[in-house]
């Protein structure tokens, strides 16, 4: 069995300050968007959980060192062909300086109020989990979701 992949049928993109109030705004726009591709409830949850998480990430770790509002922004786009959605979320913020230790299980930068399980729960409600990060450049995660049943081809 072989995931589809088809073009890109149809996208998105917006921008948005950094502020906790829009994590339900991303939530919102990128399960109407997805609301495109007929998810069933289950897979429509998954992809507004690991949305959730990762644009917390930006919101408690990209910026925490940062002054002014105006460059505290995040950029969400998304994607599909087929059944393949893709959600993408972009700081501009400090960056990840270990992809790798950021990405393990209960690791965290943010203090004793965090869990460090973020990546984590993006990686178990998501097929593909992707980051980038430069350090001082800022960091994009990338949410790869297949939407309902595989294609053979």
């Amino acid at each position: 069995m072989k995931k589809n992949s088809t073009k890109r049928a149809n996208y998105f993109s917006c921008t948005f300050p950094a502020k906790s109030v829009n994590e339900g705004f991303a939530r919102g726009i990128a399960s109407a968007f997805c609301t495109q591709l007929d998810p069933t409830l289950e897979e429509l949850c998954d992809v507004k959980t690991a949305i959730s998480e990762a644009v917390t990430n930006c919101i408690v770790h990209a910026y925490k060192n940062e002054t002014g509002e105006k460059k505290k922004k995040i950029t969400l786009k998304g994607e599909y062909g087929g059944n393949c959605l893709k959600i993408s979320i972009k700081d501009s913020g400090c960056g990840i300086e270990d992809i790798k230790k950021a990405m393990q299980p209960m690791y965290s930068d943010g203090g004793d109020e965090r869990s460090g399980m973020g990546f984590s729960i993006m990686e178990c409600f998501t097929d593909k989990l992707t980051v980038k990060s430069e350090k001082g450049k800022g960091t994009t995660v990338i949410l790869k979701k297949y939407i309902g049943k595989v294609s053979e081809e």
